[in-house]
């Protein structure tokens, strides 16, 4: 079945018109009733009701949709890495948590790809359940994350610690902190049960976030605190935004990197992963940006 059917069918799903659809798609109408007529004959199927220019999609075709998203997005992402990788060595697609990101995967990138000159790189956000598919499918070649990937196909390795700390908009200590606007971060089912053996009687979080951004954000603006990398909050800490709880103790957050083993990239990546190990964590460049201008001011 040729994708271009597919593609279809999704803007068809998403216009709900078989004119805009044309013309989005640079054909005529009878063009894209054809290709949506040999996807129903293909699945023997309905997929769409229409009632002149009402169109709706069937059960069938709302569980279509998710399938076809997937086979659109996986020949483009083919066809882009297959075309960036002219002229390149090689190609790596890097994947990590978004809090992995903001407190240390962003800096790592920047390094590594001063260090592999002539090497093309994707980076990308994802969940834990996205990495762990992306490397099994291989569409991706280094996932990072909080816990090992324990597949027998993959090799999880610790390449760094992270390090959390209570931080606060005022130089509070932990009773006050958490007493104004504390915002709960997850950082998963691990600290989630170290956060309740060590405060087991504070009240519940002013807000909850599985985001760190979010919550450096929101306490920026809003006044609170929040157990965020140190890393990340560091510049706000120098330049007197943000102050360390000093009688609650930090985290230590293993983060790791999974890779499959039997990967045709295999010798860059492991070349990677032992140029991040050398790498102590820090936060985006455009973080680190943002600390040293309120120094300045």
């Amino acid at each position: 079945m040729d994708v271009k059917v597919f593609r279809t069918f999704l803007e068809l799903a998403n216009v709900r018109h078989f004119g805009r659809a044309a013309e989005n798609l640079y054909l005529t109408q009878a063009a894209v009733s054809a290709r949506i007529k040999q996807l129903e004959t293909f699945f023997d199927t309905q997929l769409f009701t229409r009632d002149r220019n009402n169109i709706k999609l069937t059960s069938a075709g709302e569980r279509l949709v998710g399938y076809a998203e997937t086979m659109v997005m996986t020949l483009q992402q083919a066809k882009s890495e297959l075309s960036m990788q002219s002229g390149k060595n090689l190609q790596l697609t890097i994947g990590g948590a978004a809090n992995i990101w903001d407190a240390y995967l962003q800096n790592c990138l920047s390094q590594v790809t001063d260090t592999f000159v002539g090497y093309g790189f994707i980076a990308e956000v994802m969940s834990r359940e996205q990495l762990h598919r992306g490397l099994l499918e291989r569409t991706l070649d280094m996932a990072f994350a909080f816990e090992p990937i324990k597949v027998e196909e993959l090799e999880s390795k610790k390449v760094t610690d992270l390090m959390l700390t209570l931080v606060s908009t005022d130089n509070h200590d932990s009773e006050s902190a958490f007493s104004h606007h504390y915002v709960y971060v997850d950082w998963g089912v691990r600290f989630a049960a170290e956060h309740n053996e060590r405060h087991p009687n504070i009240k519940a979080p002013f807000l909850r976030t599985s985001t760190a951004r979010i919550a450096l954000d929101f306490i920026l603006e809003k006044g609170g605190s929040a157990y965020l990398p140190l890393s990340l909050v560091k510049p706000f800490i120098e330049s007197g935004q943000l102050y360390q709880v000093m009688d609650v103790e930090l985290c230590q957050w293993p983060i790791y990197m999974s890779y499959r083993k039997n990967s045709t990239s295999l010798e860059a990546i492991t070349q990677v992963k032992e140029l991040v190990k050398r790498i102590d964590p820090l936060t985006s460049y455009i973080v680190q940006q943002a600390g040293d201008v309120l120094l300045t001011e």
